[in-house]
Order: structure tokens, then C-alpha cells, then sequence
């Protein structure tokens, strides 16, 4: 005999206990949100520290998926690079022959400044890095912009820190667990970074848009002191950043404030250098007379 088309529920225990799971899975759901809202109100610090656990905990998901994707993208990058190898190799000739006349240029550029330096003895105080650790993972939508760093509290990471790569600023450190920290990106809506132009020496505060994009905003009153393709590097001003770190190009000028992009992309770097807090020099006040 056929079994009936419409058949009830009840006569099936797969179909029970998966419903039984079901519900005993979003009633624990709902307790463990109330009970972490609850923490989060009445102790700001516990609460603190159990984001440092969930940080730890998925940092090692975030770099096995990010290993998985850029080990995809490497072979496709290197299977075209096969069938174009004889363009790239002609392209590439070219190439060192114009960076081997600009290596020469720079060498007597880098001689000139030392001897200017020692002839107007200036000495610059840079704070030595902290650690470099990897990235394991960054967000690439949303107002919200975050990295993962693989390096926590154990490694001395504090809260506040910048990081940055060769190619310019990241960001700072947002917060940190035992053994992995969170980067606020400069692109995030809550990053604010005081920048320079060295063109003209245009003081201006910089932010993030949340779309992946920088807003510059100058600080002096008047017609627009920003171009297309103007470096903004940071100023200093304030602390935490230590100036002359290259941040980002302007892609375009809407009367006093420009659009720019970081010049650094977390997608793409494997690597970052995490500093200590910059702290800019006191300058010394003169001796006064004593009564």
C-alpha cells in the first residue's frame, strides 16, 4: 500500500528531533544574547574581555579562508603570467632600465641630504617599531572598516598604537585579545588622522568615509590649497602618528575639502609594523630666574 500523500510530522522522529533542536538551539541563542547584553551594562570590563576571546577565536578561521583565497588568486596570476611571458619580458627590460637610471639619481640624492644634515645638524627621533605581525583578514564592505592583526596583548599591542605597512598608514589598533588584535582602518567612519601636504605645507584632518574612500578637510580658512594628485602625509600634530608617514593621494577636489585613497591596501598586504604611541617633544622652556 502507498504511503499517504500528505503525510503528518509526528510520524517522522528525524523530522521531531530536528524541530526539537531547533528551537532548544535559538532558546540558548536568546540567553546567551541577553546574559552578554546584561555584561555589557553592568561590567564594561569582563565584557571587554570576552570580545578579546571571540577576536582570538576567529582569527584562526579568518587566516585559513584568507590563505585559501590568495592561494587561488596567486595560481590564476601565475597561469596568465605563462602565456604572457614574452610581453612581461620585454616590458620588464624596459622597466629596469628606466629604475636603474633613477637608482643612480637617488643615491646622490640620499648623499646630498646626508651631508646637508650634518651640515645643519638635524637628527631625526623616530620611535623603533614594536613587532611586524600578519594580516589575516580586513573587511572590504560596510561603514564599519577593520583588519585582523595576528598579534595580541601578549606581544606588548596596546590599544591606540599605529600600524602601517612600506606603503603608507594603515590604521591603529582598536582592541586586542591575547594573541590577535582588531585594526581600525583609516577608510572606517570613526578614523580621524591630522595630515599635511608637503606641496605647500597645508595643515589639514583627514577621515573616513566608510566606502572605502578618505575625506580631506583643510584647517585654514580661504580658496582651495588642495590638486589632484597631492601626497598627504601625517603631521604629527596631536601624537599617536608620528609625522611624515605617507597616508594618502587626493583623486579629486570639491572647493575646500578632496576626495583621496590610502595609499596602502590591507586586501593586499600580507605584513604591518605595529609602533608605539608618538609622543611629539617637549619643547625645553628657559630657566627662570630665581627671586
Amino acid at each position: 500500500m502507498a504511503a499517504p500523500r500528505h503525510r503528518r510530522r509526528g510520524f517522522s522522529r528525524r523530522v521531531q528531533y530536528g524541530l526539537f533542536a531547533g528551537y532548544v538551539i535559538a532558546v540558548v541563542g536568546i540567553v546567551v544574547a541577553a546574559a552578554m547584553v546584561l555584561v555589557a551594562h553592568f561590567d564594561p570590563r569582563a565584557f571587554a574581555t570576552a570580545r578579546g576571546v571571540a577576536i582570538d577565536a576567529g582569527a584562526g578561521l579568518t587566516g585559513v579562508a584568507r590563505i585559501g583565497v590568495r592561494t587561488l588568486s596567486d595560481a590564476g596570476t601565475e597561469i596568465g603570467a605563462y602565456f604572457d611571458a614574452a610581453n612581461q619580458n620585454a616590458q620588464l627590460k624596459r622597466d629596469l632600465a628606466v629604475e636603474r637610471r633613477h637608482a643612480i639619481a637617488a643615491k646622490a640624492l640620499i648623499l646630498e641630504n646626508t651631508r646637508l644634515k650634518k651640515l645643519a645638524l638635524v637628527v631625526e627621533h623616530l620611535p623603533p617599531p614594536l613587532l611586524s605581525g600578519r594580516l589575516i583578514g580586513s573587511t572590504i564592505s560596510g561603514q564599519r572598516r577593520f583588519a585582523t592583526l595576528a598579534a595580541g596583548s601578549t606581544d606588548g599591542v596596546r590599544p591606540g598604537m599605529p600600524v602601517r605597512s612600506v606603503e603608507g598608514l594603515i590604521g591603529r589598533v582598536y582592541e586586542t585579545g591575547l594573541f590577535a588584535s582588531r585594526i581600525l582602518l583609516l577608510t572606517d567612519g570613526d578614523s580621524a588622522v591630522p595630515v599635511r601636504m608637503p606641496r605647500n605645507g597645508v595643515a589639514a584632518l583627514m577621515s573616513g568615509r566608510g566606502d572605502g574612500s578618505l575625506e580631506i578637510r583643510g584647517l585654514t580658512a580661504g580658496g582651495s590649497t588642495f590638486r589632484r594628485g597631492d601626497l598627504a602625509v601625517t603631521s604629527g600634530t596631536g601624537g599617536i602618528y608620528a609625522p611624515n608617514i605617507p597616508v594618502a593621494v587626493i583623486t579629486a577636489v570639491q572647493g575646500d575639502r578632496a576626495v583621496a585613497y590610502p595609499l596602502a591596501d590591507p586586501a593586499a598586504v600580507d605584513f604591518a609594523t605595529v609602533y608605539p604611541i608618538y609622543q611629539p617633544p617637549v619643547e625645553e622652556q628657559p630657566a627662570q630666574p630665581k627671586p
